[in-house]
């Protein structure tokens, strides 16, 4: 059951449109890991360790659209090496 505000606006519906405001708003950078394992991070706060920031900036839909354009291959990098010594 949805529990309702004045007007019969239900919560839910007005949580939504305030996480979507709040989520537009937030800059994240695309970083990856020596691995070369794509993620995002709060751009106002310190990398965690092990991550770099790739050079992207944006809102998380714009940062994740980008990690889709560029990660193309998602095996970790010491795999993809294993497997090119493997067949040379």
């Amino acid at each position: 059951m949805v529990t309702a505000v004045p007007n019969d606006i239900p919560v839910m519906v007005l949580w939504s449109e305030r996480m979507s405001e709040q989520d537009a708003a937030v800059q994240y950078l695309v970083v990856l890991n020596d691995e070369e394992q794509y993620s995002i991070w709060w751009a106002d706060r310190e990398l965690p360790a092990g991550w770099r920031a790739e050079g992207f900036e944006g809102v998380k839909d714009e940062c994740l659209a980008h990690i889709d354009e560029v990660w193309t291959d998602m095996r970790p990098l010491s795999l993809r090496r294993s497997m090119e010594q493997a067949n040379s």
